[in-house]
């Protein structure tokens, strides 16, 4: 029988001075190359499931496992294999990195100390930035780009890492209807080119019912239901 890349058992989350839990006897199992949705109403606990899964925030109680292995905040190695893309991550006009740079930074935890970039970090750099079209603006400030642009970029860097595991919180957040039917479609392919799970937090309902496998729906700390998709689920 096949692991699962990600295996959450009875888990309980807080953040540092809150006294509620914000996750609670959360049980989730996700199988390789699943497209999984996460929705819920705002404060749900959403956002707070892929901070767990991605080591960012840890467990008061409970067992999280990535491709087998223990996921904490110490877990370093486990985490070059995962592409998060957080939620309302927009790089301001000042911001001084141009969009290669931001790109690129997806493969530094996999240098040498005192290692310059590679050759093989090049060419991951130009395969990324064509597969989303940014290849003419990658030496443009990435806050000189739009937001739908800044959000490719981002991308770039979950491809051009190689990641195995996508966690992205809401990817079209802020975006007009054109720029969030761009990043849909790339979210997909890059699932697929990488032949990665993904795990997305949407309010694109109907995008969802298109592509996911899985629907979760969170409320109040909790799963309520784990469907799959057309089933009857809704944001």
């Amino acid at each position: 029988m096949d692991r699962p890349v990600i295996r959450l058992s009875r888990v309980e989350a807080a953040y540092e001075g809150e006294r509620a839990a914000t996750l609670r006897d959360i049980d989730l199992s996700v199988r390789e190359g699943e497209l999984l949705a996460i929705v819920g109403p705002n404060g749900a606990g959403k956002t707070t499931l892929l901070d767990v899964i991605d080591g960012l925030l840890p467990v008061v109680r409970g067992d999280v496992r990535v491709f087998g292995e223990e996921m904490g905040p110490d877990a370093h190695r486990l985490r070059r294999s995962i592409g998060y893309v957080p939620q309302d991550l927009f790089f301001s006009p000042s911001t001084p990195y141009l969009v290669r740079d931001v790109v690129l930074m997806a493969r530094f935890g996999g240098l040498p100390p005192f290692r310059f970039v590679r050759r093989a970090d090049r060419e991951a750099l130009a395969e990324a930035l064509a597969a989303v079209g940014l290849a003419p603006l990658s030496r443009r400030p990435i806050g000189r780009i739009s937001g739908g642009q800044q959000r490719k970029a981002l991308l770039a860097r979950a491809l051009a890492q190689r990641a195995r595991l996508l966690l992205l919180d809401e990817p079209t957040a802020n975006l007009d209807p054109e720029a969030k039917a761009d990043i849909e479609h790339l979210v997909v392919s890059l699932k697929d080119e990488l032949s990665s799970t993904a795990l997305v937090v949407s309010h694109e309902a109907g995008y969802l019912r298109d592509h996911a496998g899985r629907i979760v729906t969170i409320v109040e700390g909790r799963i309520v239901t784990d469907r799959p998709a057309g089933k009857g689920g809704s944001g």
